[in-house]
């Protein structure tokens, strides 16, 4: 599968290639988790709607929810005015985490709102 050029002009990539993929629930709004697209990735996301990120430390691609159930289903993607990273704005099926929860940014507050 190949990447429009268009929108693969736009990227921004890192040395490895990639660019950030930040997953946004749609019907709440709350970041559920950042992973890594390469052109690959992202042109079956476009294609599927089924979000597809690429694995750094096993080097390969992987469908989110493929072997837990807990899908992505893909309702809109964007690129950040700079072109290094996409949002994609999802349903999620069940937890994003693979800890299990929903969110990968619910456990460590780093700085919150003052009591």
């Amino acid at each position: 599968m190949t990447l429009d050029p268009a929108i693969a002009a736009r990227l921004k990539r890192n040395e490895a290639g990639l660019v950030a993929a930040v997953a946004q629930e749609r019907g709440t709004g709350d970041v559920l988790m950042v992973a890594w697209m390469d052109d690959e990735a992202l042109a079956r996301t476009l294609e599927s709607r089924k979000a597809t990120y690429y694995s750094r430390s096993r080097q390969q691609y992987w469908v989110k929810g493929e072997t837990s159930g807990h899908t992505q289903y893909v309702h809109e993607v964007r690129l950040d005015c700079d072109g290094d990273t996409v949002l994609l704005v999802v349903d999620q099926e069940g937890a994003a985490c693979h800890t299990g929860t929903h969110t990968c940014f619910d456990s460590d507050v780093l700085l919150g709102e003052p009591s």
